[in-house]
């Protein structure tokens, strides 16, 4: 990650009560030497989640001895989450979802892994890269303005099954992969636990937004055939975009680096995407490496472009859910994700696989 002292508010964030946490693990009057039922319940998911690390760790074969050196991340990590298990103030004071990643990702570096998900992440580009002019031409052909942004959201949320940080997903993806076309025709149907598309829908059709920030989150399908259509869509309609991801490796979040590359392919020759103009498409480092974002420490850069964007887009659920859900901003903003994970479907009171498609006017 970049250095601590790079890393800056997010200037568009209302910082009142601002906590990159949507879900409370505990109240001030529990004992902080037992865990709640909520920390055990998000330990849990995370120690579940551990074997599949294990193994894409030992397939990875651009480190050296690297089935010991996955053992050896999977002991760690698992005696951490065991020991706050235990009790919850074993290393000072009671852990969030965002310090358990963090260490999650820094023991994996600790013991010699760089991206052990590169290579997944490679085939799912590749994969999706493919369908990527059928996808665009499905939604050109819409040509009610509601309803082909209706199937642009839906491609969203059909991309953002593509999530190797849900223990499920991450089994059925070893086993058979998602169609993303199928997932389109078999999302929950509206209305949805959170379901802002109808008041969004009235603002895309009688204003656009002149500059666009959009936090992205998964490779493959997620940000090839869901998040760029989209964004084309807004070029097209005069906005200017920002696409911001992740500075390093994290799951199989891409980042800035990944980026660039996937929409270089993505361009024809006179840098267009399927006849639309990118000269207003911005590619940027948020400075994160987490697949959640803390919105108090992001990139300069990003910080920078943000000061006169009108609207602010948080996609996925680790970023547009479980950290900042509630967080408040200066401008309009989005937040667009799956519920992939039990916990969040009981503290939304939602399906598993429901949608949330939060908008906030400024």
């Amino acid at each position: 990650m970049e250095n601590a002292s790079e890393l800056v508010h997010f200037p568009l964030l209302i910082n009142t009560n601002y906590t990159a946490s949507t879900i409370p693990w505990r109240l001030p009057s529990d004992d902080i030497r037992i865990p709640t039922p909520t920390e055990l319940s998000w330990i849990n998911l995370l120690l579940n989640l551990i074997p599949s690390y294990k193994k894409r760790a030992e397939n990875d074969t651009s480190v050296p001895d690297a089935a010991n050196k996955a053992e050896s991340f999977a002991q760690r990590y698992g005696e951490i989450l065991e020991n706050y298990k235990k009790d919850p103030s074993c290393r000072g004071s009671p852990p969030n979802l965002i310090l358990l990643c963090q260490i999650r990702e820094q023991i994996l570096k600790e013991v010699g892994f760089r991206d052990i998900f590169k290579s997944v992440k490679d085939e799912e580009n590749a994969k999706a890269i493919s369908l990527f002019e059928n996808v665009v031409r499905l939604n050109d052909a819409i040509k009610d303005e509601g309803a082909r942004l209706e199937n642009l959201v839906r491609g969203i949320f059909a991309g953002n099954v593509f999530d190797l940080g849900s223990a499920h997903l991450a089994e059925v993806f070893s086993k058979e992969g998602i169609s993303f076309l199928s997932t389109c025709q078999n999302l929950v149907p509206r209305p949805w636990v959170i379901d802002d598309l109808n008041t969004f829908k009235m603002k895309w059709i009688n204003k656009p937004w002149k500059k666009v920030i959009i936090f992205v989150d998964n490779s493959g399908a997620d940000i090839i055939l869901g998040i760029l259509p989209f964004a084309r869509e807004l070029l097209r309609r005069g906005s200017q975009v920002v696409l911001a991801a992740n500075a390093l490796p994290s799951i199989n979040d891409i980042t800035y680096l990944e980026l660039v590359e996937v929409i270089s392919k993505l361009k024809d020759e006179e840098g267009r995407l399927m006849g639309v103009s990118t000269s207003n498409l911005l590619i940027a480092s948020s400075g994160n490496d987490l697949p959640i974002i803390d919105l108090t420490r992001v990139s300069q850069e990003i910080a920078n472009l943000a000061n006169d964007a009108d609207l602010v887009i948080l996609e996925g659920m680790g970023r547009g859910i479980e950290t900042n859900l509630n967080a408040q901003f200066k401008c309009d903003s989005l937040k667009i994700a799956m519920v992939k994970h039990p916990e969040v479907a009981e503290f939304l009171g939602s399906r598993m696989y429901d949608c949330v498609f939060k908008y906030t006017e400024a």
